[in-house]
């Protein structure tokens, strides 16, 4: 029989003891490796698979104002009108979600529908007009249909729109700026906004579409700035300021006819002639527009006409372009008929009036960076610029621009972050009037220069169809730098801190 010298079975056991000791570090060594690679291995799949269910979102016709999209920051989420919001919580709901099959059946049937439940709270931490919070809440009906499947009606469909708001906004009751607040902020109403009849035509190259519409849905939009909530950055604020009625946007439409060509997937050129008093009646009166109009319902037809017109540009769109995706857009606006000028009639000291009013704008959307393991995630640049006569205009030059970064933190590929500047120039002959109306007064009185504001936001998608968005605004120069009426001196308006959270649903 085989046997083992002596002292031999020690150093055997010290040897098999040895190799288990090392194999067990080398197990413990490995695995956080193994564990981490397992990890990535798994989310690799699951982005896989959301990419695959999302689809490309660049180059996809989901761009914000009708567009291809370029921006790879949209977000997923906008109370702006230009957005393309199709995610809902219905699916969470399950056979509940189309109690009787209701919404299936209307879909089968060339009919959807959307209803987006926006709820939001403002408050003023510090300056402005008085400190204090506000509540804003939006219902937005839309209704889409499909002519052609309900009705056999070839390249035609219609759209309604209407809303139901209610609450006060913070900038009329508490800060006292330009540059609107809240991007939905408007008095009580239950109002009718779009309704209108597209028809397609020449193999869906050419689209005119007639009836009441909202031109801040499709022109001077950008897909990276809807992400914000202050209203300048779907609607600018010098459009606001020097449009009759603050223009044919929200919570106005007005009664219109637009022109829209596609020659190619990349470039595009549309045009609208617009009733130029979406309020109508007389806009001199002094009454606000939404009040000579507070239901939407009344469609001027007889004023001087404005007309828009854009041209605009997508690149790097098509599957295997190299470069990053942007869009540059062109246009301008005039308004027909007469406008108050500013100063009144050197002679007479009356007011005086001149023939029209207009301005030209451009911006440029900039996907900068995208993320290499995940095409829909990453940062775009927007910047926008716009120009009016400054002798009819209380805004002569208007800029904003930002950036937003959509996915930024691991999990959380639906969630936006972004930060936004705007700037609207006082005209010199605004300011000419600050300096006479000083001179006439003996208590001082601010003369207005600029209006900056600053925003901060997160949007957060909790789950499909619903969405959370702390945002942070500051304010410089409210209204310009405008007196404070509160204030015995005459003292300017505080630069203005203001705080605000939005919930976003759609069904």
């Amino acid at each position: 029989m085989f046997s083992l010298p002596p002292g031999s079975e020690i150093e055997v056991r010290f040897s098999c003891r040895t190799s288990l000791v090392t194999l067990v570090v080398l197990a413990l060594w490995l695995q956080p490796s193994l564990v981490e690679a397992q990890n990535e291995a798994g989310d690799a799949q699951a982005t896989a698979a959301r990419i695959a269910a999302e689809g490309i979102a660049i180059g996809s016709p989901s761009g914000a104002g009708g567009d291809p999209q370029t921006s790879i920051a949209q977000p997923v989420f906008s109370a702006g009108r230009a957005a393309e919001v199709t995610t809902s919580f219905q699916p969470l709901l399950g056979a509940a979600g189309d109690p009787g099959g209701y919404r299936a059946f209307l879909e089968r049937h060339g009919i959807t529908f959307g209803l987006i439940a926006v709820a939001e709270t403002y408050s003023d931490v510090r300056g402005g007009l008085r400190r204090g919070s506000t509540g804003l809440t939006l219902l937005d009906l839309d209704v889409d249909i499909d002519l052609e499947t309900l009705a056999g009606w070839k390249g035609a469909t219609a759209h309604a729109t209407v809303y139901q708001i209610q609450g006060s906004g913070a900038s009329r009751s508490r800060v006292g700026n330009l540059m609107t607040v809240s991007e939905i902020e408007a008095l009580p109403a239950s109002r009718l906004s779009e309704l209108w009849l597209e028809q397609s035509l020449f193999d869906e190259q050419l689209f005119l579409r007639v009836g009441q519409l909202s031109a801040d849905t499709e022109y001077m939009v950008s897909q990276t700035s809807i992400l914000f909530t202050n209203g300048t950055f779907g609607w600018p604020a010098i459009f606001a300021a020097n449009m009759t009625d603050g223009g044919p946007a929200y919570p106005l439409s007005a009664p219109t006819v637009r022109l829209k060509y596609v020659p190619t997937r990349e470039l595009s050129f549309q045009a609208s002639l617009i009733d130029g008093t979406p309020g109508g009646g007389n806009p001199r009166s002094g009454v606000d527009p939404q009040r000579r109009n507070p239901n939407g319902t009344r469609f001027p037809l007889s004023d001087p006409p404005l007309a828009i017109a854009e041209i605009s540009y997508a690149y790097n769109v098509r599957p295997g372009d190299t470069g990053l995706p942007g869009t540059v857009t062109f246009g301008g606006w005039h308004r027909f008929g007469l406008v108050d000028a500013l100063m009144p009639d050197p002679v007479s000291g009356f007011g005086r009036r001149v023939t029209g009013n207009s301005g030209i704008y451009g911006l440029i959307d900039q996907t900068i960076y995208q993320e290499p393991n995940d095409p829909n995630d990453g940062a775009s640049v927007f910047l926008r610029a716009s120009a009016s006569p400054g002798d009819r205009n209380l805004v002569d030059f208007y800029l904003d621009g930002g950036i937003a970064y959509r996915g930024l933190f691991p999990g959380r590929s639906d969630d936006t972050l972004g930060f936004g500047v705007g700037v609207a120039h006082i005209s010199p002959t605004a300011r000419r009037l600050d300096a006479i109306a000083a001179l006439q007064r003996s208590t001082p009185t601010p003369r207005r220069s600029v209006e900056t504001l600053l925003e901060a936001t997160y949007q957060a998608v909790l789950a499909p169809g619903i969405a959370l968005q702390p945002t942070l605004q500051y304010v410089v120069h409210p209204g310009g730098g405008i007196a404070n009426p509160r204030d015995p001196d005459g003292k300017r308006v505080r630069n203005a801190t203001v705080f605000g959270l939005r919930a976003i649903t759609r069904y």
